[in-house]
């Protein structure tokens, strides 16, 4: 479907890409202006999103926006969205009638993750097992931070098609000898191991503790960088956690190039995979990726990256407002009219 930039925004837009942790907010004036990035902002800071935009964005002498386009991390509601990882509320009327806007138009965070996939350059990007993604294709695009998000960008009739989810809550089963000692210590909410429950900041920390507690170790890590430190040091604990976190982040990322036939490549978003590319090029993530009897030649040709462009669902959510009529999407129920 086709659409233009006057139908779908009016400008200067204001875009946000919030997640557990931070917001990061950038304004565009018109379609082919140059961006301007904010200083990014601790969410914990803010009560209110409304207070965060009024502090970090207007309160900073910026235009007054008459669009908003944010990507938020959480599935999107009707009329109100809860993050998952933060107790900010979005309320498209609310912030509408606050700021006087024509537009709000919201995104799960990893589906903007996913429109910028197509805009990447070779610079913005580190192959991880050889080639960087083709051009074309269905793309798939996962990332450990504060937790686990996943989504789909599919390659269909002259369109990028994103498809939004919640792929980092699918189930996560032991598999070696070293998962089946490991897995009985693994702290875990509701009786599941899923892939955030051990493939997120915090999912980091816990399988640390996980792998001290079956080595009849002490655990002297309290954080995820002191894990990712420790490990960079050589302590061993630390050592085996990180390559555990990249064996398990391979096999649910192979889990979903599966699901996709993503031969557009898997590409890793979020904080954590930029810290530890040394780990994720050293074999254990591609291993466990391809080791999906009996498609280990088919997942051998699928190609994997790590994101290492600073601020990606910000600049996939300027594509989409310079570029609308590339993304084949549906509007409705995330687009709200003043």
């Amino acid at each position: 479907m086709s659409q233009s930039v006057s139908n779908v925004v009016t400008f200067p837009v204001l875009f946000a890409d919030i997640g557990g942790t931070n917001a990061r907010f950038a304004l565009l004036t018109d379609a082919d202006g140059d961006i301007h990035h904010f200083d990014t902002v601790e969410t914990r800071l803010f009560p209110t999103i409304e207070d965060a935009i009024q502090g970090a964005v207007i309160g900073a002498g910026a235009p007054i926006p008459r669009s908003l386009v944010f990507a938020l991390a959480g599935p999107i509601g009707e009329e109100s969205t809860h993050l998952t990882n933060c107790p900010w509320v979005v309320t498209p009327r609310r912030l509408i009638e606050r700021f006087r806007l024509d537009h709000v138009i919201l995104f799960n965070d990893f589906e903007a993750l996913g429109l910028c996939l197509p805009g990447l350059k070779p610079k913005d990007l580190v192959a991880v097992g050889g080639a960087l993604p083709p051009e074309r294709g269905t793309k798939v695009v996962i990332g450990p931070g504060t937790g686990l998000g996943a989504a789909g960008l599919v390659d269909a009739a002259g369109l990028w098609v994103p498809v939004p989810g919640e792929g980092g809550h699918i189930d996560l089963a032991p598999v070696t000898a070293r998962d089946y000692d490991i897995w009985p210590h693994i702290e875990r909410a509701g009786g599941r191991v899923t892939g955030e429950t051990i493939i997120c900041g915090s999912g980091l920390l816990r399988l640390y503790r996980a792998v001290a507690a079956a080595s009849k170790a002490f655990p002297v890590c309290d954080t995820p960088a002191a894990v990712t430190g420790a490990a960079e040091t050589g302590d061993p604990l630390a050592v085996e956690t990180v390559a555990l976190f990249a064996e398990h982040l391979g096999r649910i990322a192979g889990n979903l190039a599966l699901t996709f036939l993503a031969h557009g490549g898997v590409y890793l978003a979020g904080g954590i995979a930029p810290r530890i590319v040394k780990v994720l090029q050293q074999g254990s993530f591609r291993a466990a990726f391809e080791d999906k009897y009996p498609h280990q030649g088919l997942m051998a040709s699928l190609p994997t990256a790590i994101i290492v462009h600073d601020r990606p669902a910000l600049a996939g959510l300027v594509d989409f407002a310079r570029r609308p009529g590339t993304f084949g999407l549906r509007l409705d129920g995330r687009h709200w009219r003043g």
